[in-house]
């Protein structure tokens, strides 16, 4: 049976932090499907089909160097019924610091009760990425930084030209 990894987020916009998690966690998996969450009530900063092409972009090349499969999707719902309707067993979650690990403790609990045979699995980030969360990113961009050194290179090109317009 494939083992099947879902990687939920916004991905608003894609990170080199989310890079991260995508590199161990191409090894973990036969499949590695990036899903990204759909809320109402939040204002993103791409739009969805921006957010997928850029998922696609940055990550479909490293998962098929791994020999991992690899999807996106879009869900609106609980997270761990987007796993079960990808036919995901394996839920990957990136921690960056013991803030991240308390909070996201608290989710994989709560899922596992929901979702017994979903397995919550954390990678650590590494040290250059611990501090890059996509509302820095799209703060910093906002007010004209650089944030080259944070995203990939077409991720930064996206974010210039959708601030610029």
């Amino acid at each position: 049976m494939p083992r099947i990894a879902i990687y939920p987020g916004s991905f608003d916009p894609v990170t080199n932090g989310h890079l991260d998690v995508v590199r161990h966690a191409v090894h973990l998996c036969d499949k590695l499907i990036v899903s990204i969450g759909i809320h109402p009530g939040k204002k993103p900063l791409f739009t969805t089909e921006e957010r997928l092409a850029m998922v696609r972009e940055v990550f479909e090349p490293i998962a098929k160097a791994a020999g991992c499969q690899f999807d996106c999707s879009t869900y609106d719902n609980l997270t761990v019924t987007a796993a079960k309707a990808v036919g995901a067993t394996i839920m990957i979650r990136g921690l960056r610091d013991g803030t991240d690990l308390d909070y996201e403790m608290q989710i994989a609990g709560m899922n596992e009760t929901m979702a017994p045979d979903i397995h919550t699995v954390f990678t650590p980030a590494s040290v250059a990425v611990r501090p890059i969360t996509a509302t820095l990113i799209r703060q910093i961009a906002g007010m004209g930084g650089d944030v080259s050194a944070f995203v990939p290179a077409s991720v930064a090109k996206s974010l210039k030209a959708k601030l610029a317009g």
